[in-house]
C-alpha cells in the first residue's frame, strides 16, 4: 500500500485495519500452534531416543515417534503448508504489485531507491521462507540431523529480522 498507493496510505491503513491484521495473525498463529502441540502430545514416543537438535522442533520430534508416522507426517505437512505456503504466496503477490508499481517510476534513481528499500525485506523473507520450506515441506526420508541443525540456526537467527 505504501508503494503502490502512497497518497492513499493513511486512508487505507487505518488503526482499525492494523489492529484487525494483528489480531488475525495472532489468532491464525495460535490455532496452528495449538493444533500442532495437541497433535505432538498425542503421539507415542520411544523412551530410549533423544533429540539431536538445538531446540524441540517438529522434524526431530517426529523422529522420536515409535509407531508408524505416515499419517502424522501428513498432518504436519498440511499444517506446514498452511503456515508457510499461504503467507509466502500472499507476500509474493504483494511483491508483484510492488515491482509493477516501481517499474512505472520514470527516474532511474527513484526506481533504484524503491528497489533498495524493498530488497532487504525481500532477502529476509526469502531466507525465512526458504529455510521453513526446506525444513517442513519435504519428505521425512531426506531428514539429516546435522543439516537440519544448520538450517534451524539460520531460520532462528533470521526470524527477528522479519
Amino acid at each position: 500500500v505504501a508503494i503502490c498507493h502512497p497518497l492513499r496510505y493513511p486512508l487505507i491503513m487505518t488503526l482499525a485495519l492494523c489492529v484487525r491484521l494483528v489480531v488475525a495473525s495472532v489468532v491464525i498463529g495460535l490455532v496452528l500452534s495449538l493444533q500442532l502441540v495437541a497433535f505432538i502430545f498425542s503421539l507415542p514416543f520411544c523412551q530410549t531416543r533423544g533429540i539431536d537438535h538445538f531446540f524441540c522442533d517438529v522434524p526431530p520430534v517426529m523422529r522420536l515417534v515409535c509407531a508408524s508416522s505416515h499419517i502424522h507426517e501428513q498432518s504436519v505437512l498440511v499444517a506446514a503448508t498452511l503456515a508457510i505456503a499461504v503467507p509466502f504466496l500472499l507476500i509474493a503477490t504483494s511483491y508483484s504489485f510492488i515491482v509493477a508499481a516501481v517499474l512505472k517510476i520514470h527516474s532511474a534513481a527513484g526506481r533504484h531507491r524503491a528497489f533498495s528499500t524493498c530488497s532487504a525485506h525481500l532477502t529476509v523473507v526469502l531466507l525465512q521462507y526458504g529455510c521453513c520450506a526446506f525444513m517442513y515441506l519435504r519428505p521425512s526420508s531426506s531428514y539429516s540431523p546435522k543439516q537440519d541443525q544448520f538450517i534451524s540456526l539460520v531460520y532462528t537467527l533470521g526470524t527477528p529480522l522479519l
